[in-house]
């Protein structure tokens, strides 16, 4: 597969591409794939040390979505800036979508922010995030059965010093056609996987719902625990074995057709 050229309205900066095949049928999308900054920004006062860490970016995600669209023939669109910078899996109005603390941190190049930086940011980066997942998603309505989505994330395996015991988590809103059978396919598999844990998968305004769920798509988001998945080789296992459960429930009919389910709200996740 090969990266495409931004579609217009958006910039290359922002996005990286990766083109499936036609008849795919479902999208994969990787909200925060990177720890990357643009160097006008620098690292926003932090130690390389701090973007390393899941306050700057997924660890592991970008891995497991690539080998994703590879093992399914999928598109898939991943960010190319950190969440720190603004965090495309927020709604455009969220207090949290550029954060001033980050798990306790404090970010020196976010914490006086104003308003006027916040709405360059969101029109550089976050809007062109959004609009390339709304113009694709539309390309593959209009060209064929409607798409499933799936949203690749990871979460920290310690959190407050409590272990998590899930090795995968699946997160959705209220429409179940996609997760119910996906999570009971793979504890079936041995994977021990959470059912909206570690968090919630209702957060309004989120790439989730405001892309997949109010169009009434089938769509869920995926959460990797990152020890499991923190170099190149084990992304690329966990993600051929995902694809493996994954492939069969993709082919199944009710996953094509637009149902809506009233959206619930919850606790949020990451």
């Amino acid at each position: 597969m090969q990266h495409s050229p931004p579609p217009p309205g958006t910039t290359h900066e922002a996005i990286e591409y990766i083109e499936g095949a036609p008849d795919s049928a479902v999208l994969l999308l990787c909200d925060h794939a990177t720890n990357a900054l643009p160097d006008s920004y620098g690292t926003l006062g932090l130690p390389q040390g701090q973007l390393d860490r899941h306050i700057g970016y997924d660890i592991g995600a970008a891995w497991i979505t690539r080998r994703l669209a590879a093992d399914l023939g999928a598109p898939a669109i991943l960010s190319r800036f950190s969440r720190l910078l603004i965090d495309p899996n927020r709604g455009a109005d969220d207090p949290t979508l550029v954060m001033r603390i980050a798990d306790g941190q404090i970010v020196p190049g976010n914490a006086r922010i104003g308003a006027a930086e916040i709405e360059r940011r969101r029109a550089a980066f976050w809007s062109p995030y959004r609009a390339a997942i709304t113009a694709k998603l539309d390309a593959m309505i209009a060209s064929g059965p409607p798409p499933a989505v799936i949203s690749v994330h990871s979460f920290t395996p310690v959190l407050k010093d409590t272990p998590r015991p899930w090795e995968i988590g699946i997160l959705w809103d209220s429409d179940e056609r996609f997760a119910k059978p996906l999570i009971a396919a793979l504890r079936d598999e041995g994977f021990v996987t959470g059912d909206n844990e570690p968090y919630d998968g209702a957060l309004e305004g989120d790439t989730l719902d405001e892309e997949v769920t109010r169009r009434g798509l089938a769509g869920l988001l995926v959460e990797a625990r990152q020890d499991l998945v923190a170099t190149a080789t084990d992304a690329a296992a966990f993600a051929d074995k995902l694809a493996r459960v994954l492939r069969p429930i993709l082919n199944r009919p009710e996953l094509r057709r637009v149902e809506f389910s009233p959206s619930r709200t919850g606790r949020g996740r990451g």
